[in-house]
């Protein structure tokens, strides 16, 4: 370690990426406070993945057992048409270019929760608080949260997501660097009156889908009506009433369980409605602050690797700091090392789209012709950029 004791780091954001880096700060003997807007840890949620270089960070962390006692083991997809007939189905790992009995798919919270709890007693956590003001003044950055408490820290790092209001603060607004990938999606759970454990299930029409997954035997399982739109649906955002009747009319069918969807949602008290983007920033740092995860290489869900590239953003990020011999030349170590994986997993992005919310009938038919042989769907390629980086050893 270089400098690295009573070096004082802010995290802010408690989902994936600021739990792991401060796992890896803390044990590299940095005196972490994480800032959380949420009033707790967010439990439950879908499953994320973490697979490849990701497997090997959670590895190092000690939190296989944890991970693979809660993992969900999703065992098929199946695909129907239109008319809410079977297409055909295939393994997620078909799909994902995952490795069947070495990939970890956990629920987000189960994530967030086996990270936080290896950090519990040594790291400080400020729920429903979040910064307000940041002025880095060169040799520390001092910081207004909205609870009105000031304090100085000599690091700050944005890993609030993809609306990071952090970035915002530091980099202003984020329209420069969103790069909407055409779709949009609502999400919410409803109760499973279908049967469905350990699978996904998706109805396809070009350019839309609407999705059923079931991690395992449960009364409520989670839903999607994910469709394409060329412009961001901007005036929706700030009225969820104008949310459910864009889904809503964008899902007209008397088909399948769609109805059902449609009504779920309009029923949802947990409604996530959001479109599908990336983040792509000219640097990942500014100063004496950086971002991670979300914040700094949004790579979409259609890409399946968001959970993942943040793990190993964190890992590196930290270990950057402790062996370098200052922030500047840490923060750039960082993106160097991590930018071309985050780049690589950011691409996967409009290959997954093709197979979950293909946009045209030709796509349909050639995502469907892939399911009989799914040599068809690269998973190589998705495989490859899964382990695209080799991890530096910062013991």
């Amino acid at each position: 370690m270089k400098n690295s004791a009573h070096r004082t780091v802010l995290i802010s954001g408690a989902s994936i990426s600021g739990p792991a880096l401060a796992y890896w700060l803390d044990r590299h003997g940095f005196d972490v406070t994480v800032v959380e807007k949420a009033p707790a840890l967010r439990g439950g949620g879908y499953a994320i993945d973490i697979r490849g270089s990701a497997r090997a960070v959670v590895e190092r962390m000690g939190l296989l057992p944890r991970l693979r006692a809660a993992h969900v083991d999703t065992q098929t997809i199946s695909f129907l048409d239109g008319e809410g007939k079977p297409v055909g189905s295939l393994r997620p790992d078909s799909v994902s270019g995952g490795d069947s009995g070495l990939d970890l798919e956990v629920r987000r919270g189960d994530l967030a929760r086996a990270l936080s709890d290896a950090i519990d007693d040594r790291v400080e956590f400020r729920f429903n608080d979040s910064i307000a003001t940041l002025d880095d003044r060169g040799d520390h950055v001092d910081i207004t949260f909205e609870s009105g408490e000031r304090r100085a820290f000599d690091l700050v790092i944005g890993a609030d997501g993809l609306h990071s209001h952090t970035r915002g603060l530091v980099l202003g607004p984020e329209e420069p660097y969103h790069h909407y990938l055409g779709y949009t999606f609502a999400g919410f759970t409803l109760r499973n009156d279908f049967g469905l454990a350990h699978e996904g299930v998706i109805w396809n029409e070009p350019g839309r889908a609407a999705v059923l997954y079931a991690h395992e035997p449960s009364d409520r399982l989670h839903g999607f009506l994910t469709f394409r739109q060329e412009e961001p649906p901007i005036e929706a955002f700030r009225d969820p009433g104008a949310q459910c009747d864009l889904v809503a009319a964008t899902f007209p069918e008397q088909v399948w369980h769609v109805p059902r969807l449609v009504a779920a949602m309009r029923e949802a008290d947990d409604l996530f409605f959001d479109i599908v983007s990336q983040i792509h920033l000219p640097t990942w740092s500014r100063g004496r602050v950086a971002f991670a995860g979300d914040a700094a290489h949004a790579t979409s869900f259609l890409s399946g690797q968001g959970s993942s590239v943040a793990l190993v953003g964190a890992y590196v990020l930290a270990g950057e700091l402790a062996t370098r011999p200052g922030h500047a030349e840490a923060f750039a170590a960082y993106e160097r090392v991590v930018r071309p994986f985050a780049e690589r997993n950011q691409a996967l992005a409009s290959s997954g789209g093709t197979v979950v919310t293909p946009a045209t009938q030709e796509m349909i038919d050639a995502r469907n012709a892939a399911l009989r042989d799914p040599a068809g769907l690269r998973v190589e390629e998705q495989r490859a950029a899964h382990t695209a980086i080799e991890l530096p050893d910062y013991a």
